[in-house]
């Protein structure tokens, strides 16, 4: 097998090569968390204080939603807000998720780098260029370039904590 960040033939170059990258992280994810149980999904560590499984796709895919709608110059409509969101509780903590099956999360969040694709599709390499404002009070600021990257970035570190919890998991099951 030979791994590339060749992008979309329908893509400008640097906006294909980017998206290839998110392709890439979403694929692992799906990999990564292939054949979880509910229980292991639903398992928040040891001590039962870090984010489930579920929380994490759940916050990835609501991350990625967000940007989705920033690159594509466009508020993020309500419906998905209530559907998806939010993206903190008031204390820090990322909302409880709990009970909600594995392939509905990524079917979810699949459906979230299906618009991220048809989007990317419609861009140009000029277009990376464009600033867009994020953060909690939108108080920060990156080129759409910069958000395609941090969508990849994003998933793969959350990767390293889904990672960690099934270690864990296996390591407290009981025989």
């Amino acid at each position: 097998m030979r791994y590339d960040l060749k992008g979309e033939i329908n893509m400008s170059p640097i906006v294909g090569m980017l998206y290839s990258a998110v392709k890439e992280n979403s694929d692992r994810l799906q990999l990564v968390t292939a054949g979880m149980s509910q229980e292991e999904v639903d398992y928040k560590g040891p001590d039962g204080r870090s984010n489930s499984t579920a929380q994490l796709i759940k916050h990835i895919l609501y991350v990625d939603l967000n940007w989705v709608y920033r690159i594509k110059g466009q508020p993020l409509p309500f419906s998905l807000k209530v559907q998806h969101g939010p993206m903190i509780y008031a204390n820090g903590r990322l909302p409880m998720v709990k009970g909600e099956p594995l392939h509905t999360l990524i079917s979810d969040y699949k459906a979230v780098i299906t618009m991220l694709k048809d989007t990317c599709a419609q861009l140009t390499d000029e277009d990376l260029d464009r600033i867009v404002t994020f953060g909690h009070e939108n108080e920060k600021e990156a080129t759409v370039r910069w958000g395609i990257w941090h969508i990849a970035d994003h998933s793969r570190y959350h990767q390293a904590n889904i990672n960690q919890l099934r270690k864990w998991y296996k390591e407290n099951l009981k025989p």
